[in-house]
């Protein structure tokens, strides 16, 4: 009998977009079940394609801004705008990415968000009352100082002198705040990392060498950022290093927090909620989903683990396919099942060279082997 599948992808990082890996599974599963009505819903927790997805969802216009990028360089980015709400809806990495680097060639001490802070003004001039801010995949690792001097905040030093690089914030004496702040309604951040900004499991420890630093520099960019969570304190409450999230972004969550007034949430409960989520898992016999990888960190937070909860809840179920899987996912009862395209189907080599071909076998296998 037909049935009425949902596809709920991430993206496969690095390879396909969200909604091509969308395509790639429903290609693969109509080929052996034509009858069923599929329903793509392309998904972002708050990383890579999240400006596009929840614009889509909004019918918001695509704008464009002149800012920098990390590295101060001239840079065009895109975000949207939907006129009747009032909300702006962007992603900082396009302002602040890693991906709008040449590789190897700056260092994170030489690196900030100014980029995101420009992009703040801009869309407030536009007359956006609200913002939806999607933060994954950047460069930086400094707690949003760059972010906040495009916003007219000061750093002094003890003798009074402007701090103007974030690895220099270990001499932070006092902030200065601006004569006005942005004046938004609501700032809301999406995030799908829980991590503090400092200790163990804070941004510079976890993230910092995906970004270029060294262990030996850790100690450095820690006291760096303890030491502006310790002064900003004295106007926000010091529990905002402490927030799951703040971490995220090398430390942007909480400098939204503290310089933009934002609240952080989690990515996945964002996108569910402009997507009418738990509307269509009404309706749907089961979810086909996927990523790029499927470890512990999906269970942590993660969209895809996220979603896999929630048609466990309403008692749907939930196949995960993924380039890789990790042992420890696959042992779990989270998924109804999960397909790997490595080293199931092909290697690593093919995988990478034709993603779209081999998420489609995967589906496929899938649907030949769904028994509802």
């Amino acid at each position: 009998m037909p049935r009425k599948i949902l596809i709920v992808p991430d993206k496969f990082k690095g390879t396909l977009r969200a909604r091509q890996a969308g395509e790639a599974l429903a290609r693969g599963w109509q080929s052996v079940r034509p009858a069923d009505e599929l329903e793509l819903l392309p998904m972002s927790d708050g990383g890579d394609g999240f400006g596009e997805i929840i614009s889509q969802m909004l019918g918001a216009e695509l704008r464009g801004a002149p800012v920098v990028d990390a590295a101060h360089r001239p840079i065009e980015v895109r975000w949207w705008l939907d006129p009747q709400s009032q909300t702006a809806i962007f992603e900082a990495a396009q302002a602040n990415g890693l991906a709008q680097l040449p590789p190897g060639q700056y260092h994170p001490f030489q690196l900030d968000s100014r980029g995101v802070g420009l992009l703040l003004q801009v869309v407030r001039r536009a007359g956006a009352r609200r913002c939806l801010v999607g933060i994954g995949g950047s460069a930086t690792n400094d707690g949003g100082f760059g972010m906040a001097r495009a916003l007219g905040w000061k750093f002094m030093d003890k003798s009074g002198h402007l701090i103007e690089r974030w690895p220099d914030l270990q001499d932070l004496h006092h902030v200065v705040q601006p004569s006005e702040n942005l004046g938004f309604d609501e700032v809301l951040v999406a995030v799908d990392v829980q991590n503090p900004l400092l200790g163990p499991r804070g941004c510079s420890r976890v993230y910092g060498p995906q970004k270029g630093l060294k262990e030996s520099e850790f100690a450095c960019a820690e006291s760096c950022l303890a030491r502006l969570a310790e002064v900003v304190s004295g106007n926000v409450s010091q529990e905002l290093a402490e927030k799951p999230g703040a971490g995220a972004a090398g430390g942007l969550g909480f400098g939204l927090m503290c310089f933009a007034e934002a609240r952080l949430v989690p990515g996945f409960q964002l996108f569910a909620r402009h997507a009418r989520l738990e509307e269509r898992l009404s309706s749907a016999a089961l979810v086909l989903t996927g990523e790029g990888s499927i470890d512990e960190s999906t269970l942590m937070g993660k969209g895809v683990g996220e979603l896999a909860v929630l048609c466990q809840q309403r008692r749907v179920a939930c196949i995960a396919i993924a380039g890789v899987a990790a042992p420890e996912v696959r042992s779990q009862s989270l998924f109804s099942a999960v397909y790997a395209l490595t080293p199931d189907l092909t290697v690593r080599e093919q995988a990478l060279a034709q993603p779209g071909h081999w998420i489609a076998q995967a589906a496929a296998q899938a649907a030949r082997e769904w028994m509802p």
